[in-house]
């Protein structure tokens, strides 16, 4: 495994807005690298361990699912201080139990050289026990959404994909998803940096608050 290219500090953490880190990692499909997915969207999240009731909850629902990533030219990628071996092992259990085959990458991250640039895991800290954080990466390479779940809380996949459709279409339209925002839905219009639009508004909240003029 190499180290994150241009990384930031131990625990920096990462905001919104903020490049993802490079990194190449031995993968479950072969040597992976983040910079390898810049054109398409890319989903990485972590997990505590392999063979752990919740994670494995999480891998099937998410492989159930995989091909409405893939019709969204969404790419998942999967993190873990579980060696490759171990990885294997995880997910040759969920096949014969679960009748579903994991496909995409689960990454080896045993010295958490990738967690700690990510700002997962704190500098100190020797494991990532706590960790459940997911990452919405766009083609361009930027970090457009972040969740975190505790160890004993999992996903949920529709709102993984919500969140993706959310932000493809707020980049497709260049207007905001409001409040529990389905796909289909109307979007919300920015507002108004003008003063004469807030005075001529018929609406007392119409220049901030108003369906985008290009309908859903």
């Amino acid at each position: 495994m190499t180290a994150p290219a241009s990384s930031p500090p131990p625990c920096a953490g990462l905001r919104i807005g903020d490049t993802a880190p490079d990194f190449e990692a031995r993968s479950t499909i072969g040597p992976a690298r983040l910079s390898a997915y810049r054109g398409r969207w890319l989903i990485l999240f972590s997990h505590p361990a392999d063979f752990t009731p919740v994670c494995t909850t999480e891998f099937v629902a998410l492989a159930r699912e995989a091909a409405a990533f893939a019709q969204r030219d969404c790419a998942l990628m999967a993190l873990s201080v579980d060696s490759l071996f171990s990885h294997f092992a995880w997910l040759r259990m969920i096949r014969d139990r679960f009748g579903v085959e994991v496909r995409f990458p689960i990454l080896e991250d045993p010295t958490l050289v990738i967690g700690r640039a990510f700002g997962m895991v704190g500098a100190q800290d020797n494991d990532s026990a706590t960790v459940r954080t997911t990452f919405f990466i766009d083609p361009a390479g930027v970090i457009r959404a972040m969740t975190c779940y505790p160890a004993s809380l999992g996903r949920s996949v529709p709102e993984m994909l919500r969140i993706l459709d959310g932000l493809q279409a707020i980049d497709a339209k260049g207007a905001l998803a409001p409040a529990n925002w389905q796909p289909g839905e109307p979007m919300l219009a920015a507002p108004s940096h003008d003063l004469d639009d807030v005075y001529a508004a018929t609406d007392i909240a119409g220049w901030f608050l108003r369906e985008n003029e290009d309908g859903a």
